[in-house]
């Protein structure tokens, strides 16, 4: 369900020289963008958001970066690390970042949706991707970079940069929380009705496709899933805590907001 590419394994004495060649790949996976008008940034927030200096917060498309601790709570692995290397690239862009705007505009929290771009035009989210601060996330109608910044997680994942180098996959046994998740399990069964397309996996836990996003996905081949192992990644929900969860139901739902978002493992 993802498109794979073929990388030269590069045989290189030290880890700095490794990091340099992963930045180079990275970057040769989404096309480059130097005609976007340069806007400038005020304030980097963490590893996937910007404050501008008009005012206007931008969320990154098709990066989720580790969370930074609020409110009494720790910081996730690699966040501080994220938000330092997207400091460190709009600076080294002079402040100044190029916006590539999502089909869909804003987010329910009222950020801005963009891609960035530094001002040789190079995606910045594929960079961060690529050297393993972040996971790649792709909700529909925002995707028109879904590949090659999937390509540049898959390199980071090789690699076992950043993030990957702890296992960041649960069995459908180990979830038990909400927040964002990679998820593998067996599908138990695949079932359609009015609420959408619902997979069910071994360990009691369900992903959903909703009735609107059902033309992103080849809705055949995910009803022939049945038996076989998947890995999906998205923003868990307890359906006991939002109300509506009956007995006999999962309890924890993951809804699939892209294909990318779904892969079937070998």
């Amino acid at each position: 369900m993802h498109l794979s590419v073929n990388l030269k394994k590069a045989s290189l004495v030290g880890a700095f020289f490794v990091s340099l060649l992963c930045v180079d790949l990275a970057q040769a996976f989404c096309p480059h963008r130097a005609d976007l008008a340069q806007v400038a940034v005020r304030q980097v927030v963490d590893g996937d958001t910007v404050r501008l200096t008009d005012g206007r917060s931008i969320r990154l498309i098709g990066i989720n970066a580790p969370e930074l601790g609020r409110k009494g709570r720790s910081d996730e692995p690699f966040a501080v690390q994220a938000k330092r290397r997207l400091q460190a690239l709009v600076d080294a862009s002079d402040g100044r970042v190029g916006l590539l705007y999502g089909e869909q505009r804003k987010d329910r929290y009222g950020r801005t949706l963009a891609h960035l771009y530094d001002r040789q035009g190079r995606n910045l989210e594929a960079q961060l991707l690529g050297e393993g601060l972040g996971f790649m996330v792709a909700v529909a109608p925002n995707s028109v970079l879904v590949s090659c910044q999937a390509q540049a997680e898959r390199q980071a994942r090789r690699q076992r940069l950043g993030v990957w180098r702890t296992e960041q996959v649960k069995t459908a046994g180990q979830l038990k929380s909400g927040g964002f998740a990679l998820l593998s399990g067996r599908v138990a069964g695949v079932q359609r009705n009015r609420g959408g397309l619902w997979i069910d996996l071994d360990g009691g836990r369900v992903l959903r496709v909703a009735p609107e996003l059902l033309g992103e996905f080849d809705v055949r081949a995910l009803q022939r899933l049945e038996g076989q192992r998947v890995e999906a990644r998205g923003w868990v929900i307890d359906r006991q805590s939002r109300g509506g969860w009956k007995s006999g139901q999962a309890r924890w739902m993951l809804p699939l907001t892209h294909s990318a978002m779904l892969e079937v493992l070998p």
